[in-house]
């Protein structure tokens, strides 16, 4: 339980604990909303991708980099769409602590795989319109900028906190 507990936003001084978990679940549901339209959008345009006609020439190790990104964003979509599947199968089963603590744990899995289509998407399209080693480069600065900006500087925060 005290993991649990470690997952959930602490209180503040003018709220029950119900109130936090409210608010927490909010805060949670509307983070989703933010990260949900960049997925679909990308599923969408990784969808018609191989309907152009320039797709059946991609060599094979666009073709594993078109599928890896195909499928992190599918992946993307399952755990980030999930806290709210979740939500609808435990509505009104007083569980809502447990529906924090695993719905701020999909999210972040589906942030990751989100961070990792959208480098998969940019190595495709930089590959498509530059060279070999600029596709690399501009896709390792992104892929950086995300293990940086997403991740890193938040759990450096959470350490020094410590």
């Amino acid at each position: 339980m005290s993991d649990q507990r470690a997952s959930v936003a602490p209180n503040r001084d003018d709220e029950s604990p119900e109130e936090r978990l409210d608010r927490n679940l909010a805060e949670l549901v509307n983070e989703l909303r933010v990260a949900l339209p960049g997925v679909q959008v990308l599923f969408a345009f990784l969808l018609v991708v191989p309907f152009n006609q320039r797709f059946a020439a991609v060599q094979p190790f666009e073709l594993g980099a078109y599928v890896f990104t195909l499928f992190a964003t599918a992946a993307a979509s399952i755990f980030l769409i999930a806290p709210s599947v979740h939500h609808r199968l435990r509505f009104r089963q007083a569980d809502k602590e447990a529906l924090v603590v695993t719905g701020n744990r999909l999210a972040i899995i589906g942030l990751t795989f989100l961070a990792l289509a959208m480098t998969g998407v940019v190595l495709l399209v930089t590959g498509f319109l530059f060279s070999g080693s600029a596709a690399a480069i501009a896709t390792a600065a992104m892929g950086l900028a995300f293990i940086v900006v997403w991740f890193a500087i938040p759990l450096r925060r959470s350490l020094r906190d410590r």
